[in-house]
């Protein structure tokens, strides 16, 4: 090769080289990274060193704790005493075991989660009473915690090198559970050590090494958990839920200023990645089932991460972040209805303590008025709460102030979450009657997807009419190569066209496409192109789904297609849980206390009902009169048509 021709390639790869860096800084200026940004101008010092950044009380401490409701302390301490005599339940190999053999998670989870219900009630019982009564069995739980080999749960020791079955005694790895009972122990030995070190020294030291060696180490070590966001762009709900439990254990257990402050700003970097994943509308593409462990979660962070640093970590003005909170107030429908797109029941019991703070640090006064409206009709102050020891004493703690509030139920007219594309509309602000629909563009590799992509649902005076049946109960199958092959992820048990005999297909490829909204006092309008959502086996060159709501009078659903080649069969499925009378040129929705009528053209259009087997217990008791799908076929065989059905109030 010739001198010159060298100097002329070696001036290529420069160029390109410099270009390719150009891209890579050009992108990575343009991620927020918030929390790291914030990190650069603290007093670390201060912040590692912090010694009263808890707001509880210390537990001998008896007249703050009496401060509490005497009934809900009375509650509590009964709770307790139905474990001073509990039999801690083994968790033998063979229920890890189970995941493999038969797919189930179940076998491991329930004596996993009765073993944690009873632990907590014990500490609860005991911060409540303050007599040392339960002592004995919550050192019990302590000794049975510290001697098991994995803290998390079956499911999810794909995690550890060697794949699911058995735990691997050697490569620790943390998950959810692996989080919660950590900082259950942690939270435990802050209030109890002076008491244990009475009984026995080892006790503590004991929490402390299980706590260094399951947790603190491996998350100081190692970047390849794919929750923290390090190695790959996609992160979900894991990411702030994990962080929040080993920041509670890096502040709680972690003696070492130098460790601490290295600990606590990875967990600033690693959240970062979930704060850059999200979009600037809030949207949580997990659906509103997971806001409280993906949007809610975050806060509970951000409000950690302010606690320990006295504020001076602090990003609630932030746009991003008040929209993340915002999106649980939208994705409201009517109580006890949210929107349910993605792994989301469409009955949710979610977080008041947990929304009425973020819209407190957010100044979101909407929101946290939300949060009084829901911790009232939970009658939150009436009944002890289940859950993790420090977010159930925060909420006991503040239960005075979140019910005295002003409460407010957030009835918007419509609203737009324009990059996560998905959108709701009812007939008038701040009422539930009459219609209200909410629908979604995206794509089909969401997190916890369902090929769902242009789908809708419907309600009538706050009840459902075309429904989103939701997500069953988890099993290894939901999350593997087989997850399709469930009935509730596929498109055509969602509100959506069957197009020549072929369903939409999962994958970041498979998308809504020319997504469009428009809201007037009249009306409001959604459309979306669907050709992408489905795979070029459909022949499908244009498939517009358009939603209008005419205020107060009706619903319209229509399909402008083009087809390539006609191969199969047009169909168009709508599932609900209302009775379903078809009659001529009409389906005939009947629900608890309207009729809907969808009246289509019979000539273009044959009608059917199928009653859905439904053989999960999840979705059983999210609808327990049932589910039907609506099936209208397209009689003719054209490449090019249109068709409106519409939607209206019965008398």
């Amino acid at each position: 090769m010739s001198d010159r021709i060298f100097k002329l390639m070696k001036k290529v790869l420069l160029s390109f080289a410099l270009v390719v860096c150009c891209l890579v800084w050009s992108s990575a200026s343009e991620k927020r990274d918030l929390l790291q940004k914030e990190g650069k101008s603290v007093d670390w010092q201060k912040i590692v060193n912090n010694k009263s950044w808890i707001s509880f009380p210390a537990y001998q401490d008896r007249s703050e704790w009496e401060k509490i409701d005497a009934k809900i302390r009375k509650d509590y301490i009964k709770r307790g005493e139905k474990y001073l005599d509990y039999d801690w339940p083994t968790i033998p190999a063979s229920t890890y075991l189970d995941f493999l053999r038969t797919g189930s998670r179940d076998a491991m989870q329930k004596p996993y989660g009765a073993r944690t219900r009873a632990f907590e009630s014990l500490i609860m019982a005991e911060l409540m009473e303050g007599k040392g009564r339960f002592m004995d069995q919550i050192i019990n739980g302590v000794w049975e915690v510290c001697e098991m080999t994995y803290w998390g749960l079956s499911a999810h020791l794909t995690l550890q090198k060697r794949g699911a079955g058995l735990p691997d005694v050697n490569d620790p790895t943390i998950d959810l559970g692996v989080g919660k009972l950590a900082t259950n122990l942690a939270w435990t030995h802050h209030f109890f050590k002076t008491e244990f070190d009475k009984v026995n020294p080892l006790i503590s030291e004991r929490i402390v090494k299980e706590i260094r060696d399951k947790v603190l180490e491996p998350y100081y070590k190692r970047n390849d958990f794919w929750w923290q966001g390090f190695r790959t762009s996609f992160v979900n709900n894991w990411n702030p839920w994990c962080n929040y439990n080993v920041l509670n254990c890096i502040m709680l257990i972690e003696p070492d200023a130098a460790k601490r402050e290295a600990g606590i700003k990875k967990a600033l970097h690693s959240v970062d990645q979930f704060i850059n994943y999200n979009h600037d509308d809030g949207g949580c593409e997990e659906g509103p089932s997971y806001w409280s462990h993906a949007g809610g979660k975050l806060f509970d962070v951000l409000n950690f991460l302010y606690v320990i640093s006295d504020g001076s970590i602090n990003i609630f003005d932030q746009p991003v972040v008040k929209n993340i909170g915002n999106y649980i107030a939208k994705a409201y429908i009517s109580n006890p209805y949210f929107i349910n797109f993605a792994d989301a029941s469409a009955r949710i019991h979610t977080r008041p303590g947990t929304i009425y703070r973020y819209g407190k640090f957010t100044q979101q006064k909407e929101l946290k008025e939300f949060g009084t409206f829901l911790a009232k009709k939970y009658h939150f102050n009436e009944k002890p709460l289940w859950g993790k020891v420090e977010l159930s004493l925060a909420n006991l703690f503040e239960a005075e102030e979140i019910m005295g509030g002003e409460s407010h139920e957030p009835l918007y007219a419509d609203f737009w979450l324009h990059e996560t594309e998905i959108m709701g509309a009812r007939d008038k602000a701040a009422s539930t009657t009459g219609f209200y629909f909410a629908a979604k563009g995206g794509y089909n590799n969401e997190s916890h997807n369902h090929n769902d992509a242009g789908s809708c649902v419907l309600y009538y005076n706050g009840e459902p009419f075309l429904a989103d049946a939701g997500v069953g109960t988890y099993t290894r199958k939901t999350f593997s190569k087989d997850r399709y092959t469930i009935w509730t992820m596929q498109s055509q048990y969602h509100n959506l066209p069957r197009i020549n005999g072929v369903d939409q297909k999962n994958g970041k490829n498979f998308k809504a496409t020319q997504c469009q909204f428009k809201s007037t006092s009249r009306s409001v309008t959604f459309s979306a192109e669907l050709a992408e959502a489905y795979p070029e086996k459909a022949k499908v060159k244009s498939w517009k789904r358009s939603y209008r709501l005419n205020r107060g009078k009706s619903f319209t659903i229509t399909d402008a297609f083009e087809l390539k080649e006609v191969k199969g069969e047009n169909k168009l499925f709508f599932i609900t849980p209302c009775k379903v009378n078809i009659s001529g040129k009409s389906v005939v929705l009947e629900g608890k206390n309207d009729k809907l009528q969808l009246r289509f053209n019979a000539s273009k259009l044959s009608a059917k009902v199928e009653e859905v087997n439904i053989e999960d217990n999840k979705i059983k008791r999210q609808w327990k009169e049932g589910l039907r799908r609506v099936v209208l076929t397209f009689k003719s065989k054209k490449k090019t048509d249109k068709n409106t059905i519409s939607v209206i109030k019965m008398k």
